[in-house]
Parts: structure tokens; sequence; C-alpha cells
């Protein structure tokens, strides 16, 4: 699947790797993480992608994201957007789609081999782009779960799809490394937190 002559580059849709690593009982460590690609081939970048609750004195997120840019990882955020459903409930709404696109079909002319860490079946037509221009695209998700957290047709158009629960030795977090949760949450636990669906 991996050639140690091609560049590669890890696309990480933030928010859908949470949840898909939660649904199946793991954290990620994402030191590990680094190091397993840079075994497998030349890792050019690592992009994290994820939405800010801006208006927050502290973002539970924040500790993660301040680590992964200071090793090896390009964190790219944006605000989070509020508002209120039909039912009077505040929602959060923050997606990072477009954002992942440009930078992938951007660097479509230096990477290799794509490896996109995300279930959300809009990512479809972005995996058909980078292939047309001769590019391979794995995908890394689960179909573990039920319902699996990656969309058919996602997993379908990849050339590689890469099970997620497979890779728990290699970059999942060894509990006892760390004796206190950090919380990792999309949002605050109060609100509903709205992405695509996956």
């Amino acid at each position: 699947m991996f050639d140690q002559r091609e560049k590669i580059a890890l696309f990480i849709d933030g928010a859908n790797l949470y949840a898909t690593s939660k649904a199946l009982g793991f954290d990620i460590d994402y030191k590990r993480m680094l190091k397993h690609f840079q075994q497998k081939a030349y890792l050019l970048r690592a992009y994290y992608y994820t939405a800010l609750i801006e208006d927050q004195e502290y973002s539970s997120i924040r500790p993660l994201i301040d680590w992964l840019d200071y090793n090896g990882y390009r964190v790219v955020t944006k605000p989070t957007k509020e508002f209120t459903d039909s039912a009077g409930r505040r929602k959060v709404k923050g997606n990072m789609d477009i954002e992942l696109a440009i930078d992938a079909l951007e660097l479509s002319t230096t990477v290799d081999h794509f490896v996109l860490f995300s279930g959300d079946g809009d990512f479809r037509s972005l995996v058909e782009a980078l292939q047309r221009k001769g590019r391979k695209v794995s995908v890394v998700s689960t179909v573990s779960t039920q319902p699996p957290m990656i969309a058919d047709d996602l997993r379908r158009q990849a050339d590689h799809f890469i099970e997620l629960a497979s890779m728990k030795k290699e970059i999942g977090r060894d509990p006892s490394e760390r004796p206190e949760r950090l919380p990792v949450s999309r949002a605050d636990d109060d609100d509903d937190y709205e992405d695509d669906d996956y």
C-alpha cells in the first residue's frame, strides 16, 4: 500500500477522527502516529483540521492544538458558528471540509499519496479529483462500529481503506501514560455539536 519512495501527506478531519477513535474506545497518540507514517514513506506534511469555539476562555481542545502545532503538525482552525435550531436549542457548527479540500488540491502536484482521516462522504469528490491528477488516496476510518463511521461511497472511491481499529497498537495511546484524561471534545458537552454526516 505504501512505497518508501513516495511522498505522503496526512489530512486529519479532527472532529471526525476524534468521534471515530472514541467509538472504538481508544485515544490517538499523535506522536506515535507521525512515527508510524514516517516509517512507511517520506512524510511531507501532516495537517490537522478543527473548528474552535472562540468565545470560551478555555477550550478543552486547546492543549491538543498547541501540542500538535509544536510537534510536526500543521494545525488549521476556524471559529465555530453558533445558532439556535427550530426547537430553540443552542447548536454549534464547525465544518472544515472546504479548507481541507483546498489544501489537498494545492499539494496535488507535490504529494504522491494522500492519507485522509475521515469517514465523511462529502470527501468523495475530493478523492476522485486527486485520483484524476494521478494521486493515490487512502482513507482511514472504521467499519467496526454499528453503524460504520465511513460513508460507503467514500470507501468505494478510495484506493485503499485503512481500518482505524487495526492501527490501535501502532497509534493508540497507552492509558497508563496519562493518569488524567485530557478532554478533547468537539464542543462544550452541554451543547449539541453539528457536523455533516459521516
